[in-house]
This record gives structure tokens, sequence and C-alpha cells, in this order.
């Protein structure tokens, strides 16, 4: 393992070490001299098998120094042939937890590529990555591609022992823990039903991809507002230039007496609310009338599939917002900080039942959660009541194809807009939150991530009487 070639470690007089990367700095603690010493080798590489032994102060500290910088995403692992060689891989850990781990192969097992996998150019280097893997690889040698395109069918561990190109077993091992291969049954084409559970299934590559690479959790890229072009390109004019012809005018088609409707005052008043008033929280009684407006279930019903008489049944319900296909798969977990009448907590809605069920949850990583929305409001504060959208992804793609993510998407705007008004009819603030951390969600849900996990996030509460924000 090494340091990521953009950070740098300072150690001051008092035995602090801090972290320096893209203009940051990150306390990593205190240490005594040997470790600070010891710490400066990260910049070449230190052998991983040299933190399976703890047996001394030195090794303890150095191992508690090199978890504290993984779990910051700034330490890398080379994979070659022995001390001293070329790279064949650069291991680039895209969880915090991420650390390697070499499950045994037989030379009797079978192996494929799993059918999320995919090869990219990235500036200048080729990436091998997947959605499912908590690390990418960064390919340095091209014998391990050429390798990566026999394992697009299943092959045996001995097969490769005795190709020239075989990039060694590790390196399987490697790719297998981070379930960019997997292991099938001899005679086993390897295809969908072969990996995973049944809810994975029911993934489509490009869906899960883009699931992944546009929440928080398992991937590193820079995310949110960090204008990664403004010195580049100029921004776009707020208002589109107009089409060339002559415009008809409709303003003339509303007679200036015409009252609006309620609908129409109630986007009007619509804003997004970041600072709330914690002196007046939102209360139970208020929580439950605005659940019961914008999500509770209205009705049930089971309809037969166009599949003739053997075809199953598939139960709907109807709710206050549209949803494709009457799936209804967007499920609400509130992350309750601060509402008067109900105890801090973390609870499920039952939209069916109208009923807050508390789900148990450690308090570090409810903590976090609150910590996150607030940072992505720019907030002087946690929102008094988060509310997570968590999809239930199977009710969809059970039954679209190619679309199914996309409309889950479309679901999530029409349910935030659904919010928007409604906490605008009942004097509450509320804004839409456009993050969200997938990885620590399944962990304190305990459900994985391709199952059910966030697809978007609103802050509710009531307003600060300072704030006066235009709708954003």
């Amino acid at each position: 393992m090494r340091l990521n070639d953009r950070v740098s470690l300072e150690a001051q007089a008092d035995g602090s070490i801090a972290a320096r990367f893209d203009g940051y700095a990150s306390g990593l603690g205190k240490f005594n001299a040997v470790t600070a010493r010891r710490a400066q080798d990260l910049r070449l590489g230190m052998a991983l098998a040299s933190f399976s032994s703890k047996s001394s102060a030195v090794q303890s500290e150095v191992a508690l120094l090199v978890q504290r910088l993984a779990d910051r995403g700034l330490i890398e692992y080379r994979v070659a042939q022995a001390s001293g060689t070329a790279d064949k891989v650069i291991i680039e850990p895209q969880r915090p937890d991420y650390w390697p781990r070499l499950p045994k192969l037989g030379t009797s097992e079978t192996v494929v590529l799993s059918r999320f996998a995919y090869l990219r150019r990235r500036g200048n280097d080729l990436i091998l990555e997947s959605p499912r893997s908590g690390a990418l690889f960064r390919i340095c040698d091209p014998k391990v591609a050429a390798a990566l395109v026999v394992l697009a069918r299943p092959q045996k561990i001995g097969r490769f022992l005795r190709e020239n190109s075989f990039p060694g077993k590790a390196l399987l091992a490697l790719l297998l823990d981070c379930e960019i291969l997997f292991k099938v049954d001899a005679g086993s084409s390897g295809l969908r039903p072969d990996e995973g559970d049944n809810d994975l299934v029911l993934w489509d590559f490009h869906d899960l991809l883009f699931h992944t690479r546009t929440t928080e959790g398992r991937q590193a890229n820079p995310l949110g507002g960090v204008y990664p072009y403004a010195g580049l390109i100029a921004p776009l004019a707020g208002v589109r230039p107009s089409w060339p012809g002559s415009a008809i005018d409709l303003r003339q088609f509303i007679p200036s007496s015409h009252p609006k409707p309620l609908s129409v005052q109630l986007l009007d008043q619509r804003r997004s609310t970041r600072d709330f008033d914690d002196q007046r929280p939102v209360t139970v009684v208020e929580l439950s009338r605005f659940l019961d407006s914008v999500a509770r279930v209205r009705s049930t019903w089971k309809t037969e599939t166009d599949f003739g008489d053997d075809g199953p049944e598939v139960e709907y319900t109807a709710r206050p917002y549209p949803a494709a296909g009457s799936a209804y798969e967007l499920e609400l977990y509130l992350s309750v900080a601060n509402c008067a009448g109900l105890a801090r907590g973390f609870y499920h809605y039952d939209a069916a039942e109208h009923a807050l069920v508390p789900v148990s949850v450690r308090a570090p990583e409810f903590q976090a959660m609150l910590a996150a929305a607030e940072f992505a409001m720019d907030a002087h504060a946690p929102p008094q009541v988060l509310i997570t959208f968590a999809a239930r992804f199977g009710r969809v793609s059970w039954k679209y194809s190619s679309i199914a993510y996309s409309l889950i998407l479309k679901d999530v705007g029409v349910l935030i807009q659904t919010m928007y008004i409604v906490a605008a009819d009942m004097g509450l603030g509320g804004c839409a939150i456009g993050t969200s951390n997938i990885d620590l969600f399944a962990k304190i849900t305990g459900i994985s991530f391709h199952v059910e996990g966030p697809v978007g996030q609103f802050a509710l509460g009531r307003g600060s009487s300072e704030e006066s924000k235009p709708p954003a």
C-alpha cells in the first residue's frame, strides 16, 4: 500500500500528523516520533503483509494511521510480481472501508467476469471497475487486459496457470473479492441468473451503474457543486435564447382580474428552506398530517398480468402522487432530530397503516446521516426531520426494461414537488437534497444496496423567521 500521488503527510512537533491533499488538510491524530518517521515510507509503499502483525506499539500505531488514511480514501494498493518490478495493477478504493482480501481459489474452480464489470479510459489510464465493487483497478500491464477478454466466458483457474499471459492467482482473488469476478459451477453459462440473488437479476447494467455513480458511498469521484468546468466553459444563460419567428404572446389570454387557483398560489409560495427554528420544532401532529397528505396508501387492488391464465397477480396501491405503472416503489424513512411529541430516532413510514415504526440505529450512523444533509444544504444545523426516499427497485425493474431507474427518478421528482406544495400549504419549510449515501443507508437498515436504497431526500421543519430565500 502507498499514499495516493496527490497526498502528502505533515508531522508537527507535538506528534500530530495531517494529510494534505487538493488544498485541504485532514488531521489524523497524534503519534510517536518513530511512527511519524515510518509513515514517510508510505510514499514509496509498505507491504500489506507488514500489517498482519501488531506485536509492538509502533506497529499498532502505524496500522492505526494507515486505517485512518484508508478511511479517507487516501491510500492505494500496488500489485506487482515482486518488489521493485513494474506495476501490474493499481487498486483505488471507492469505499472508505475497503481493504484488500485474498479469498482462496482452487485450481479446479471456475470464474467469470461479472456482467457489471467494464473497462474505460480515464485520462491515459485503462480502468476496470464495477458498480458492485468497493475498489477500481487501474490496469498497467497489457497482459492483464488480454486475460480479461478470456474471462468473458467461464474459465477454470487451472487453465490460467498454464497460460503465458496468466496475471497471477492473487490478482484473480482480488478481483473475486471485489465482485468483478464471481465463481460458477462447472458447465455453467455464467449468465445473469448465475450472479447474485434474485434482486440483482432484476438490474440492468446501466441502471446499477447510474445508481452507484450518482450517489455517495460506493464511489470516490468528486460529487456536488464543485464547478468542474468553470475555467473552461462559460455558464449557460438562465433563459434560453428565443427561436426565430413571430411569437404568440400568451399573456393576452389571461384576464388581469382572473384569480389564481390555490395550486398556483401554493407554487408561488414554495421556497427551499435550509434553516429551521429549533425553538419551535415541527410537531408530531403536523408530521402526521404531512405524511397523510403526501404518501399515505389510499387503496389497494390486484390485477393479472398480460400473460394469460398462467400469469401472476400483481398488487397495486393508490397514493396522493402519480407513479410509473402504479408501482409506488418509494418508501419513506425519517431521521427525526427535533419533533415535538416524537422521540429522536430513525423511523420507517408504514404508508398502509399510516404509522411510524422505529428502526434501531447506532448513534454515529444516525449523526452521519443528519450531518450529510446539513452539509448538502449548506445549513447551520441539521433539519428537524430528514425524509429519505428509498426505492424497492424490483417493483419497477420487474416490469420495465432499459428505463427502470429513469422511471424511479421521475417518481422522486414528482414526490418532491408534492412535498413542497403540502409544506407550503401547512406553513412549513422544506428543501430537496440532491445527494444520499447508499452505503450508509445499507449499514443502518441491513438491506443490500441493490435491494432497497436511497434515491432522494427532503428536509422538513418549521422555517426560521429570518430566512427569506427566493425559490430554488
